[in-house]
């Protein structure tokens, strides 16, 4: 990119789509080493990790845990207070919106090319998801 983006004044949502696909390169990533290649197996598998629901567990627990920075959690009320037009498809609203800052998170992290971090935060979700952490 040529123009320097300041990400204060993207749209939420703006923010949450770019997020949205960064966290799901780091599932499928994960899914395929670990032997998921059948497109039907990998789909299924990857919608633990990235439905709406499993995305506000773990926004649950990284408050709990403390995980985000103070920047981050800035993101995540960005992310979720944006005025969308879609409804949501398989949840309530509520979870739909936190999902949403979720993935705005990631949004943030890849625009402030914070490589190392989203890394880390990625994998810590993975660890969460896959110790049951966030079923309940």
């Amino acid at each position: 990119m040529t123009e320097e983006v300041n990400y204060r004044e993207l749209n939420g949502m703006t923010l949450a789509y770019l997020g949205d696909a960064v966290y799901e390169v780091y599932i499928r990533q994960h899914l395929i080493e670990q032997g998921y290649t059948v497109p039907t197996k990998l789909h299924h598998h990857a919608t633990h990790f990235v439905s709406a629901k499993a995305q506000a567990a773990l926004i649950k627990l990284m408050q709990t845990d403390e995980v985000l920075t103070e920047e981050e959690t800035t993101m995540f009320k960005h992310g979720r207070n944006a005025t969308t037009h879609h409804s949501a498809k398989n949840t309530n609203i509520v979870t739909y919106r936190i999902s949403t800052g979720f993935e705005a998170i990631f949004g943030y992290l890849k625009l402030t090319a914070q490589q190392e971090r989203t890394d880390w935060l990625a994998q810590w979700c993975i660890d969460q998801v896959e110790s049951g952490r966030t079923e309940g």
